[in-house]
């Protein structure tokens, strides 16, 4: 995906989320529900005002930065190489963020026959899979992929532990979208998995730089 089609779709999503909540504003209630516990329950509210524009704020923030790393960053030759990938990644983030937003406002205008975290996992496990597919085309870079003082000091430690980490980062997708079968157990599918992956990916550099030949 082009950068300027990324733009254009991120700009677009932000819009409509925005002005979803504007149109909405006289069904929300003074205080919006904004967090949920691991149960479900609701446990933190904030202000009409910041319910309807905060996560687009946040989101325009996050759209902004993404753009800006491929010009910043010291190695942006290598950010070049999986542009594309990048770029993709960029447009699912923003309407990952715009979805929560939408579930936000259905649950505020009572809405409530859903549990959040079910309708929050088949998006994050196809964020999580596409992340894993763009972590195994990653080119060292100090900004994107998994950065540790050993894949950022040698191109072999880099793409090998990126290979073996893409599709670590499948396999909590995978299963976030099975944990929407399960919602009991629903912050386990993800929590657990990821951890264990990016764990996993820090040590196994480690041990790719150790046995590096030293000069």
């Amino acid at each position: 995906m082009s950068t300027k089609t990324t733009l254009t779709i991120s700009v677009i999503l932000i819009l409509a989320g925005t002005l979803a909540g504007i149109l909405l504003w006289n069904q929300l209630p003074d205080q919006v529900a904004s967090h949920w516990n691991e149960y479900d329950q609701v446990n933190g509210y904030m202000s009409k005002f910041w319910g309807v524009f905060l996560m687009p704020a946040i989101t325009t923030g996050l759209l902004l930065l993404f753009l800006v790393i491929p010009s910043i960053d010291p190695l942006k030759a290598n950010i070049q190489q999986f542009r594309d990938t990048f770029n993709t990644f960029i447009a699912l983030i923003i309407a990952f963020m715009v979805y929560i937003h939408g579930l936000t406002l259905a649950w505020n205008m009572g809405y409530t026959g859903f549990r959040m975290s079910s309708a929050m996992l088949p998006a994050m496990g196809l964020l999580f899979i596409f992340m894993g597919m763009m972590i195994s085309k990653a080119k060292r870079n100090f900004f994107i992929g998994i950065r540790t003082p050993w894949t950022l000091s040698s191109d072999r430690v880099w793409d090998e532990t990126h290979r073996v980490g893409g599709k670590l980062f499948i396999g909590p997708g995978v299963l976030a979208l099975l944990g929407a079968f399960f919602p009991d157990y629903a912050i386990w599918f993800i929590m657990v998995p990821v951890l264990g992956a990016a764990l996993f990916s820090v040590v196994y550099s480690y041990i790719l730089y150790q046995a590096e030949p030293k000069a």
